[in-house]
């Protein structure tokens, strides 16, 4: 991906994808032209579906933009700490409403844009992992981004009062990863090894319920 483009001010860098004509955008907040979009794409997707990320989540937006400025594909980083009983603390990232226009599906603009969210992520010295979950159908493409699957891993959302866990019933969905603190030596094993095949308690709260 090349450098970033500055924008005027109160816009957001675009970093253009070589060789697509198209750019990547981050948002805290969303002008309403974009959000608009934004809400089209996912009321098509998921019909119904109520609009909008919790705000103690920290929600940014990762937009794909073809040249005229139109919202190709998008979704949310939410970021939340992962506390365990033991009283270790993590900062997780996760991803959410993942969409591409419909018109456009299948020429790999989804994958550019997950790809981005994650090298965003990366980049955040305040992140030390994604983690999130996908149908099990869906993990490649995942996997494809730079993410890897965490067997046995079971993320539980909702509320402590009020889970909502991966392996409910119904559910055919899997935890994906990707580590970026690193040990002394630059090796992320010892974080990895925390999040493999536990019960992870994410509790996000009752607007995004799991991610």
């Amino acid at each position: 991906m090349s450098g970033p483009v500055e924008h005027p001010a109160g816009r957001a860098p675009a970093h253009p994808v070589a060789g697509t004509g198209l750019r990547t955008e981050v948002h805290e907040a969303l002008p309403a032209g974009l959000a608009a979009q934004v809400a089209a794409l996912e009321e098509q997707a998921w019909p119904g579906a109520a609009a909008g990320h919790d705000p103690a989540l920290a929600p940014k937006a990762v937009l794909l933009l073809d040249g005229s400025g139109s919202v190709t594909a998008s979704l949310a980083l939410l970021y939340k700490p992962v506390r365990f009983e033991e009283g270790r603390t993590y900062r997780a990232a996760g991803l959410s409403g993942v969409v591409t226009r419909a018109g456009l599906r299948g020429r790999g603009h989804g994958a550019r844009l997950v790809a981005a969210a994650r090298a965003v992520l990366a980049a955040d010295p305040a992140v030390d992992l994604a983690l999130f979950s996908c149908d099990r159908a869906l993990a490649p493409f995942y996997e494809a981004a730079g993410f890897e699957v965490l067997p046995g891993t079971v993320l539980v959302g909702g509320t402590p009062a009020d889970p909502l866990a991966t392996d409910a019933p119904g559910f055919d969905k899997l935890v994906l990863a990707a580590f970026f603190t690193a040990d002394g030596e630059g090796r992320t094993d010892g974080v990895r090894a925390v999040f493999t095949g536990v019960r992870v308690p994410l509790h996000p709260g009752t607007v995004d319920r799991l991610w």
